[in-house]
């Protein structure tokens, strides 16, 4: 078929296909969930999972990798600084991204920014910093950027055959799937990625220290990383407080988390304490936001000022102290309440022959050695062929070279140029590859010292080729190999800690507790579920209580800023909170809507809030169909701070009434029927289950529901005995002047 023709048809199964898309639009096909995830979202999270969020054994991601190699072919290894946007232009060959995305890639590796401990671009111009939000770097067309030398570790013989090659998204050139680096990135650099259903954080170590411990590893498999790879090292400093079994913990699972604090200095002349390295989880305008509301709630009182005063020297952070503030006690406050002290999390996730595996150091410094064998098996392979090609050709030239006169005449009698070749294989038994050698070498070089020197190559080679033969024949020479190259790297680019390494027996800071607000406070809870707390002074100077048309107050309570708040919902369930995450209100304002303060799930809405330090006493739940329960309120005690708890009480039945009491007490129970019942909430047995449906306390006759449930006052019934029973459940006893409590009844 004639390619016309082909391509004709191609185009028009292409147009019939495109047609019925648009015929199909809009038309609603029912179609398995299982089924929708398999072909529409499982393509999308593999794509992520592979092809962008996280990296691989080189250290990087396809958006380093790119931009990486992009710059080496515009040879900025060497030479002067070319500007961001150029490298951004030509990297958009091999990235499909927009141009923001592989800037900002740019941005994160690059020294100006400071993100990474060895920063791979070499930056002019302002590239932001890491460690503050607001300091955003420049636009592209201002920057400059070139590789670090660092970066030539990255592409060491990358053009030998020691990995693999790949065609660009639109197959117009070809893009390295690894870099064969000469040392282990992945352990050296910060790298976080987000995947779908998956993430990886992977924290930095120093390169010295992960090159010795590679080192080490390949000579005994089965040391102790935890002693020559001591801790993570940060680019911006800071201090490690130091968990032996921690560390040895991530080292093992590739899992868990380390406490990182700030480094401060105290100037005693002007009162103020300057910070100088912050966690690598924290910007320094986070900092100051929190001691700013810190100082807002009368937390902190010593501050009497905090301001930025980063400048050229680097990240300073000044807190000026008021008169007579012990600067110790004030830091570790600070460490304890704001991001000056945190935590990083570890999860060392990884791409292995393209799947995502979470690993320990050891298994990543083992498979990283594993790819560093094969790419120096693959450097060996790759001038091993070379040397025998050039050897072969070197051969043949040594038979003519013995007996030039003879080749020269071969030459000279040959009266076709087709025809030289040919005569001269069957005139020294040369193949075709060494007689085509032959025949190119110039008239000129057809002297002693030409011949002489080919000849010493022969035997140079020949001696290449045996010791080149015998790496590959030898496990031990490779790793021999390997060690020298992460020598050669530790002497060209070792640097000492950045990160200190502070014991836990050292370190005091992370002792502070903070001491409770226990100042009084009047709470005010309504029926439609809006929330004041008042305190003492504001309730004396206040009025009339401000409220919603048509709201009601429901509980007023005299607390302290200490206690724990549970909020009863209609959904069965409870959300808990502190006095003091609300803030002081006004009898003028309607005050905070729990509902929205607490993110009640739609729908849903408060019925009864309850106050309490210790989780003493019990809650009884009374429901419309004349059931009781009755639940130790040590049930909603948690020992983590979960703000939700669901089957807070049975759901079965429809809920009347909620109370919390510390002693039993009596409940008179009023049915539509007008019935009255006395019950002590000392019949209604005690179960920690908190939806347990309770007993049957009053019955109720068809279409009769439970009216009304409150705390009894004693005396406001004559002949109170009249209206309690030996046994439950029980119909209740016919009120007394019945007529005019009916008339009320049924208004």
């Amino acid at each position: 078929m004639a390619p016309k023709k082909k391509q004709t048809e191609e185009k028009k199964k292409k147009s019939s296909k495109a047609n019925a898309y648009i015929a199909g639009a809009g038309t609603v096909v029912k179609q398995n969930i299982t089924d929708t995830l398999r072909t529409n979202f499982m393509p999308y999270a593999m794509s992520v999972i592979v092809s962008r969020a996280i990296p691989e054994i080189d250290g990087f991601k396809p958006s380093h990798r790119k931009l990486l190699y992009t710059m080496y072919t515009m040879g900025l290894l060497n030479g002067p600084t070319i500007k961001s946007a150029n490298i951004v232009g030509r990297t958009m060959q091999l990235n499909p991204h927009g141009d923001a995305a592989i800037y900002d890639t740019m941005v994160r590796l690059s020294e100006g920014n400071g993100a990474l401990l060895h920063p791979f671009v070499r930056s002019k111009g302002s590239f932001g910093k890491a460690y503050s939000r607001d300091m955003q770097c420049a636009a592209s067309r201002y920057t400059e950027a070139k590789l670090a030398p660092i970066a030539a570790e990255l592409f060491e013989d990358i053009d030998k055959d020691t990995v693999d090659f790949v065609d660009n998204y639109d197959a117009t050139m070809k893009e390295p799937v690894l870099f064969p680096v000469t040392f282990p990135t992945v352990l050296v650099n910060t790298n976080l990625g987000i995947a779908a259903g998956m993430a990886s954080s992977i924290c930095s170590f120093n390169l010295k220290e992960v090159c010795e411990t590679t080192i080490e590893y390949i000579k005994d498999n089965d040391i102790n990383i935890a002693d020559t790879l001591l801790a993570p090292d940060f680019s911006i400093g800071g201090e490690l407080l130091y968990d032996r079994a921690d560390i040895e913990k991530i080292y093992e699972t590739g899992r868990g988390s380390f406490k990182i604090r700030s480094v401060y200095t105290y100037d005693k002349s002007n009162n103020c304490i300057d910070i100088t390295e912050i966690p690598p989880t924290a910007t320094s305008e986070q900092i100051i936001e929190k001691v700013v509301e810190l100082a807002k709630l009368k937390k902190i009182t010593e501050v009497s000022d905090i301001r930025d005063e980063t400048d050229l020297d680097g990240l300073k952070i000044t807190i000026d102290l008021k008169r007579g503030t012990d600067p110790e006690k004030l830091m570790k406050k600070l460490f304890k309440l704001t991001p000056l002290q945190d935590s990083f999390s570890c999860n060392f996730n990884i791409l292995i022959a393209g799947s995502p595996r979470v690993m320990g150091v050891k298994e990543i410094i083992s498979e990283w050695v594993a790819f560093r064998e094969e790419c120096v098996r693959r450097r060996v392979f790759f001038k091993l062929s070379k040397a025998k090609n050039k050897l072969h050709l070197l051969k043949g030239m040594e038979k003519i070279l013995l007996d030039i006169d003879k080749a020269i005449k071969i030459v000279r009698e040959t009266e076709e140029e087709k025809e030289v070749v040919p005569n001269l294989m069957i005139g020294f038994g040369i193949d075709e590859v060494q007689a085509e050698y032959v025949a190119e070498i110039k008239l000129r070089h057809l002297n002693k010292e030409y011949i002489l020197k080919r000849l010493a190559d022969i035997e140079g080679l020949e001696k290449e080729i045996e010791e080149m033969e015998g790496i590959l024949a030898s496990k031990s020479k490779v790793k021999r190999i390997i060690i020298n190259e992460l020598g050669e790297v530790i002497k060209k680019y070792g640097t000492e800690r950045k990160t200190k390494i502070v014991s836990l027996d050292a370190q005091a800071y992370d002792d502070y507790i903070e001491p409770e607000d226990t100042s009084p406070v009047t709470l005010f809870f309504t029926k439609d579920g809006y929330f004041k707390k008042i305190t003492p002074q504001s309730l004396r100077m206040s009025g009339e209580q401000k409220l919603k048309e048509g709201d009601e107050i429901t509980q007023i309570i005299e607390s302290s800023n200490d206690k724990d708040l549970l909020f009863f919902t209609d959904k069965a369930q409870v959300y808990k909170a502190k006095v003091s995450d609300f803030s002081d209100g006004k009898a003028s304002v309607l005050g905070e809507y729990v509902a929205g303060k607490l993110s009640f799930d739609e729908g849903e809405n408060s019925v009864y809030m309850v106050q309490t330090k210790d989780y003493s006493g019990f809650m009884v739940f009374i429901f419309e169909n004349g059931r009781m329960a009755k639940v130790p309120l040590s049930s909603y005690a948690t020992k983590t701070n979960r703000k939700k708890l669901i089957s807070a009480y049975c759901a079965k039945h429809k809920l009347h009434t909620v109370y919390y009491l510390s002693e039993d007490t009596d409940i008179l129970l009023v049915s539509t029927n007008r019935r009255k019942l006395l019950v002590n909430t000392a019949f209604i047995p005690l179960k920690t289950t908190r939806d347990n449906a309770g007993i049957a306390v009053m019955t109720q006759k068809k279409g009769q529901r439970l009216f009304t449930a409150d705390i009894y006052v004693k005396g406001s019934l004559e002949d109170e005995h009249r209206y309690r029973t030996k046994n439950l459940p029980a119909s209740g006893t016919l009120r007394q002047n019945g007529k005019a409590e009916q008339t009320k009844l049924d208004i």
